[in-house]
């Protein structure tokens, strides 16, 4: 039987998985816009200077402009971070990969690890931790509060039902 077509048994079933990227709320396109608002922004502005006869003027108002574009740039690529976390009934499996591409990953039995939840009054969930003996592993750093409270309770519930064992027959 070809290994693609082999079924998972009970205890190799996905309970829960979750990609959790950072946040960009400015598109590709919004990026494009925005850079060609400021440097024609920047281009109008120093006109005045360059008529004046202040032409260094104009390279500082371009240098603005390519340190703007290196700032966002370096944003995009910091978003290609992300962090996997999958749970079984026998295995709870994170990887995190940096925007440099470094993978490290972490395996835990999800008979003996425990979250830690830090939260603050005022604004939610700040931190959330796996616990396994002597060992932590913070997860969802991307998140907001609150979009962290959501991952919190989904992970929590799969775990309850990783410790609860396969279930075989239907």
């Amino acid at each position: 039987m070809d290994d693609d077509k082999h079924q998972k048994g009970p205890a190799e079933q996905l309970l829960f998985a979750a990609e959790i990227r950072p946040h960009r709320s400015l598109t590709p396109t919004g990026f494009k816009r925005l850079m060609m608002a400021v440097a024609l922004l920047s281009a109008i502005a120093s006109l005045p200077f360059y008529m004046m006869g202040a032409w260094p003027v104009v390279g500082f108002f371009g240098l603005d402009v390519l340190l703007l574009w290196l700032a966002f740039r370096w944003s995009y690529r910091t978003a290609r971070a992300r962090e996997e976390v999958s749970v079984t009934a026998l295995e709870l499996f994170v990887r995190k990969i940096s925007h440099w591409g470094d993978v490290s990953e972490w395996r835990f039995n999800p008979l003996w690890v425990r979250l830690k939840r830090e939260e603050d009054e005022d604004y939610g969930l700040m931190r959330l931790a796996i616990l396994e003996r002597n060992r932590s592993l913070d997860v969802g750093g991307f998140l907001s509060p609150p979009e962290r409270a959501d991952f919190a309770e989904a992970f929590a519930k799969a775990l309850a039902e990783a410790r609860r064992g396969p279930r075989y027959g239907h």
